[in-house]
């Protein structure tokens, strides 16, 4: 699936993953890591504070060993965290940026107006790659699904106009009905489901990987990808 979107710029890729192992993710990773022209991977493990970060950073750095990248740990799991400099700075020379899974309201109270999410679109839009996963890709729009019951709630607004709903398929559909009915009509709602959803600039078109599905809402009803058109990116 392709749709065109108004882009300009040299700002790089960014992708909202579904948040779990899914057919061919090998495949967009190696175009990822080449298209930044790096060899190492810049880890936030930030929305998995209060889970197993460490666990988190090392299951990125199997993913990403698989394609012949290396890590760096960004220690970013406190809003000290967050305005610390140093994390910033090695974060604004990053060329790939993974934003990880876990909690997306802990991930949003650290990084907003934060110094480290500053670093991170500045890094973009300067054609570093930018992956959010899980609960990463969810926290990069605005409004952003609460997973608590469905309401949307503010996010970090790199993409205005969206919300993404990451796992799809395996949230009740009570959760997924409310998210749904409940968006301002001028906002959509993208289930992304075992795939990722990735646009680059500044050729500025939208595409999806992988056997899974991403479904876009609007008014209450399911639309197509053109929909998408009106939604800004940082």
């Amino acid at each position: 699936m392709v749709m065109d979107a108004q882009m300009s710029g040299e700002s790089g890729y960014l992708i909202f993953s579904g948040g779990v192992d899914w057919e061919g993710r090998q495949g967009i990773d190696q175009e990822l890591l080449l298209a930044s022209g790096g060899n190492e991977v810049a880890v936030l493990p930030t929305a998995a504070a209060y889970q197993e970060p460490a666990g988190m950073v090392d299951a990125a750095a199997k993913r990403w060993a698989a394609v012949g990248a290396g890590i760096r740990e960004i220690p970013v799991l406190t809003r000290r965290d967050a305005e610390d400099e140093n994390n910033a700075s090695l974060l604004s020379r990053a060329r790939l940026i993974y934003v990880g899974d876990g909690s997306p309201l802990h991930l949003r109270s650290v990084l907003q107006d934060s110094k480290v999410f500053a670093a991170l679109v500045d890094a973009w839009r300067h054609g570093a790659v930018v992956m959010g996963d899980g609960a990463g890709a969810m926290v990069l729009c605005d409004p952003m699904i609460d997973i608590r019951g469905g309401a949307l709630t503010l996010g970090l607004g790199m993409v205005r106009g969206m919300a993404v709903l990451t796992g799809f398929g395996r949230e009740s559909a009570e959760k997924v009905h409310r998210s749904i009915v409940l968006a301002a009509p001028m906002h959509c709602v993208v289930g992304v489901e075992d795939t990722a959803m990735l646009i680059r600039q500044p050729a500025g078109s939208w595409r999806v990987e992988g056997e899974g599905h991403v479904l876009v809402f609007k008014h209450g009803q399911q639309v197509g990808m053109d929909a998408l058109d009106g939604v800004t990116i940082a």
